[in-house]
């Protein structure tokens, strides 16, 4: 601590690394910090949790503004996991949570909740404010390996920066798979509680929001800029549940993309990593291991890529006036990676805003014929 009495400095101060950026990244760090405030959680007079927010929308008018953060913040995390790492929310959400909006100039304001994304693990906030909020600046174009810095703030409201990149992904253990991931430096060892802090580029530009600061998962903007505009429009934030988590072709090792080509003739497409036990993807005969070369006619390299085109056909349901929890079909075409053939089928899936659970099933590849891919 200083004799300001500030905590010791960010890693922009004690890393020689950053001295050719330090100027650009301070900038853009003090630019999006404008936008992130702290929010606490209570369920009567017992603290629930803290997480970061991000001021996306604001109404001059009626002087309120929304506040986006992790639905972290009014969920239980599971007190049988004794690992601190391994940590899950997986308990209820307390929609009826009491939750305070801690503003930069120490007022604190009640924020209401407004609307609940479970599968994307959001949660929209509207707080009254009597002066302008600073919103930030997104950058819909993310890639693998970007420099990147994750920004939260301490119960004293100090930031909290952490340096990275970025990656498509994730833990095989994590099954929401259309996240990408942030990879801290190997310096930085400590486990930042900064659910619902931005990813920001060295612009100051958001390019993620953190939903899991455990498994350090974040929702790229370009899924958040769809769901905003989602929930603009028809007031929430739907996707398609297919029952069923894949790894990207195009993230395996070169020399497995190149026998997948050379063998196959696949050269993109996403491979079936887990299906859900009953769902209509398994009574279809999809296993694990298979690939889904196109959806609906289009062709998808990754999950992301698979994750916006989701959307999309919410949002076509939904003008052709269709509700929420209606069942809907999806041409897939699959490469059978036992039987070495591809096939079309009809998949029926689920318009939903709810978290999509995967249940495990029994059916892993078996035998010599299994088409090798790692």
């Amino acid at each position: 601590m200083d004799h300001y009495g500030y905590e010791a400095p960010s890693c922009l101060f004690d890393d020689h690394r950053f001295l050719p950026i330090r100027e650009r990244a301070t900038g853009a760090v003090l630019l999006a910090a404008k936008s992130v405030v702290l929010l606490s959680s209570f369920l009567g007079s017992r603290p629930l949790n803290k997480c970061c927010g991000l001021w996306f929308q604001r109404n001059d008018q009626s002087k309120t503004a929304h506040v986006l953060t992790s639905a972290h913040l009014i969920r239980e995390k599971d007190p049988s996991v004794k690992n601190h790492w391994k940590l899950q929310w997986t308990g209820k959400y307390h929609r009826g949570a009491e939750v305070n909006v801690h503003f930069l100039d120490k007022r604190v304001v009640p924020g209401q909740l407004v609307y609940l994304q479970e599968n994307y693990e959001l949660a929209l906030y509207e707080v009254e404010v009597n002066k302008p909020v600073q919103l930030p600046t997104f950058n819909d174009c993310v890639r693998s390996g970007q420099d990147v810095f994750r920004l939260g703030r301490d119960e004293n409201l100090d930031l909290k920066i952490t340096h990275g990149m970025t990656a498509y992904e994730v833990p095989s253990w994590y099954e929401r798979c259309h996240y990408m991931y942030f990879c801290r430096d190997a310096s930085s060892r400590k486990l930042l509680d900064d659910d619902g802090g931005p990813i920001i580029d060295l612009e100051g530009k958001v390019v993620g929001l953190v939903n899991n600061h455990i498994n350090e998962t974040f929702i790229p903007s370009s899924i958040l800029h769809k769901c905003f505009d989602f929930w603009r429009r028809f007031d929430c934030m739907p996707r398609l549940h297919l029952g069923m988590t894949f790894t990207s072709i195009k993230h395996l090792d070169p020399i497995s993309i190149e026998r997948m080509t050379r063998d196959h003739n696949i050269e993109s497409g996403l491979i079936v990593e887990q299906v859900s036990k009953g769902s209509h993807a398994e009574k279809i005969g999809i296993r694990e291991g298979d690939v889904i070369e196109s959806f609906n006619g289009k062709y998808i390299s990754t999950t992301i890529e698979l994750e916006q085109m989701l959307i999309d056909i919410c949002w076509e349901h939904f003008d052709q006036g269709k509700d929420l929890y209606a069942e809907k079909d999806v041409s897939v075409k699959i490469f059978d990676a036992i039987k070495h053939r591809r096939r079309t089928r009809n998949l029926t899936v689920i318009v939903s805003d709810l978290g999509e659970d995967i249940v495990k099933g029994t059916y892993p590849i078996m035998g010599k014929e299994a088409m090798p891919v790692s």
